[in-house]
């Protein structure tokens, strides 16, 4: 494979977002060393920010290569209607949460609204998959891994 020579100007899309994920990355780093959380075997909840900071790095390089070499790549025009279907599930999944409709209903919802931003017009058939998923889920999490999601009328079925 031949390397791509430098190009006279950089990118400035891929060179802003290559500079804010190394930003990002050096704030997560800042905080996770400034945890107390310490563990008594292994590595501990403290390890994942580490991570999680050297993968925005990582990314963040990556960026800041692509601006010098060749760009990104120039995007399609946007779908306003998608994304409204998109904002309207991100919505109903913080006002369920937020009134004490549940993880489920939350999960329901954000499912079908965001499988009809793809296009899918199946409302009662994506109803039911997203409720699907949100149930296992909610006991996946729940009662697996004891770990707590908000709970609603629903969830207290269980």
């Amino acid at each position: 494979m031949k390397p791509q020579a430098l190009r006279g100007r950089p990118d400035w899309r891929a060179l802003t977002v290559g500079i804010g994920l190394i930003a990002i990355a050096a704030i997560i780093e800042r905080d996770a060393g400034q945890q107390t959380i310490t563990a008594t075997y292994g590595m501990g909840p403290a390890a994942m920010p580490h991570v999680v900071s050297v993968m925005l790095a990582v990314l963040g390089i990556g960026h800041l290569v692509t601006a010098f070499l060749g760009g990104l790549p120039v995007p399609d025009e946007g779908d306003p209607i998608a994304v409204g279907w998109i904002a309207l599930g991100l919505s109903s999944l913080l006002g369920c949460i937020a009134f004490g409709g549940g993880f489920i209903l939350a999960t329901t919802l954000l499912f079908a609204l965001t499988a009809r931003a793809f296009g899918r017009r199946a409302l009662f058939a994506d109803l039911a998959i997203g409720l699907a998923l949100g149930v296992a889920i909610h006991l996946l999490f729940a009662k697996i891994l004891t770990l707590s999601l908000p709970a609603g009328p629903i969830e207290r079925l269980f």
